[in-house]
């Protein structure tokens, strides 16, 4: 199996990769809070890229598009403690702290957290309960929750801006965030979704836009970004066709080999002869 997962309840996840090199895409629902214990972490969005090691700790805004690269490090596995800061959770928790807040900033960027003793301890205390034989209490796990929205708003000053938002996406620029946010390998509904519009709408917007179907144009777009990288960034097929949106190898260089006549192994190849 490559990834396990110990559940103590549905907000609060130990997960271990157990091979050397795993993949996903991520548009999480509630903000997340992940803690790299073992292993290394890259996380690639529309406009930047970071790597986590071990001890680092970052905050995921909901509703944001990321691609996840979890590999091992220094001969571990890649390992982390998730902590998910539900939407029913943060109300309550600003309701009962009577905290205004003016939404003067929102971000599209997941969010590293600074190095503090609080956060260690925080991660800290969470570690036996992963050793239970019984299911944490949802008392206790909805606590601990708690525990953590408080440690971020004592480490960050702007924290609030972004977990007392309970909005829902709003129609937005189409065009603009298709460009920023082609390269991430979601269902056709969850773009509609970010952008504002149910799924025949969506279809509709891009088909105005574009004057091409959604899924021609995704999959045209990924290739020109995996030739740029091939060519320019010098890079090797195997390390860029996830990040380009595509699932396999093969596929990638199927419709590689469909779109531009050549398979991107024979473009590396091509590149590095005319070089010498």
């Amino acid at each position: 199996m490559p990834t396990k997962q110990t559940n103590t309840n549905a907000e609060i996840v130990f997960t271990c990769s157990e091979a050397s090199f795993y993949n996903t895409e991520i548009i999480a629902e509630e903000h997340s809070i992940v803690r790299v214990l073992s292993g290394e972490l890259k996380v690639i969005q529309s406009n930047k890229t970071y790597v986590f090691g071990v001890g680092e700790t970052y905050l995921f805004p909901r509703n944001r598009l990321a691609t996840l690269i979890k590999s091992q490090k220094d001969g571990l596995p890649y390992k982390a403690i998730v902590v998910k800061l539900t939407q029913d959770v943060l109300r309550v928790f600003y309701e009962q702290k009577k905290i205004q807040v003016n939404l003067v900033s929102k971000t599209d960027c997941i969010i590293p957290l600074p190095k503090s003793l609080l956060l260690d301890s925080f991660f800290s205390s969470m570690l036996p309960y992963f050793d239970l034989d019984y299911k944490l209490p949802q008392e206790l796990s909805q606590l601990k929750i708690q525990e953590a929205i408080t440690v971020l708003r004592s480490i960050n000053k702007d924290i609030d801006n972004v977990l007392s938002d309970f909005s829902e996406p709003h129609k937005i620029n189409i065009v603009e965030f298709m460009e920023h946010n082609y390269m991430f390998n979601m269902p056709i509904e969850k773009f509609g979704y970010l952008t504002g519009r149910s799924l025949t709408t969506f279809k509709r917007d891009f088909k105005k836009a574009f004057n091409t179907t959604p899924q021609k144009w995704l999959t045209e777009k990924r290739l020109e970004l995996a030739r740029y990288q091939l060519i320019k960034k010098h890079r090797k097929p195997i390390d860029v066709f996830y990040e380009v949106g595509f699932e396999n190898l093969s596929h990638f260089s199927f419709a590689f080999k469909k779109q531009f006549g050549q398979s991107p192994t024979e473009l590396v190849s091509q590149k590095d002869n005319t070089s010498r």
